[in-house]
């Protein structure tokens, strides 16, 4: 059977509906920056998605071409992640989208090497007649963190985070935004096959103990 990140990491991509503090470690993702609205009918956020994807699939299917990986072994994708802000801005303003600054991603299993992730950024370019150059191998750190399942639209998603931030207020934590340490979100459901009202979304923020 595959092995799936969701199932084998449920802690970091399985949380409740409530508030939690995790201690995330370092992964390795496929990556690509972008601004504007998410929304926009085939912008730069969606031909983003569909780069990540593409390097994705490639890699996951490396076994079946010359292009051996050391270490690896048969996976599940995982699902698509976003790392997001906005200038002079804590958090996410949900009403000004095109303000919005992203980092889309999707992890990698800890064997794939940046040279394994070149080898599919160039092959997909190729195969799938899609530009990939604007995809990165990206390391991430996040540590100490707070998240929660949020459930519905993401525009819904300021009562959650209200949530959190009580939360942290009770419990002798704060916000900890930073140029690296960022709005993370996990989409957890599939936007084409699920009604919004049912989609879910991890929300995690990066946080640090009061006193520190």
């Amino acid at each position: 059977m595959a092995f799936d990140f969701k199932k084998e990491y449920k802690e970091f991509y399985m949380p409740k509906n409530k508030p939690e503090i995790v201690n995330v470690p370092k992964a390795n993702y496929i990556a690509v920056r972008g601004k504007g609205n998410p929304n926009e009918e085939g912008g730069e956020y969606q031909r983003a998605v569909g780069v990540l994807y593409s390097i994705a699939y490639t890699l996951k299917m490396s076994y079946k071409t010359d292009h051996k990986i050391e270490g690896f072994f048969e996976y599940v994708v995982p699902p698509l992640e976003g790392f997001w802000w906005q200038e002079g801005i804590e958090g996410c303003d949900y009403t000004s989208k095109e303000e919005f600054n992203w980092i889309s991603v999707i992890r990698l299993p800890d064997f794939v090497t940046k040279e394994d992730f070149d080898w599919a950024m160039k092959t997909a370019t190729v195969k799938k007649k899609i530009d990939c150059s604007k995809a990165e191998y990206l390391t991430v750190e996040e540590g100490l963190c707070v998240q929660i399942m949020h459930q519905g639209p993401f525009d819904a998603e300021p009562a959650t985070v209200a949530i959190i931030d009580q939360y942290i207020e009770e419990n002798g934590y704060r916000n900890d935004f930073s140029e690296k340490r960022l709005h993370h979100e996990i989409y957890m459901s599939d936007a084409r096959k699920v009604v919004p009202e049912k989609w879910k979304t991890v929300i995690r923020h990066p946080v640090a103990k009061k006193d520190e």
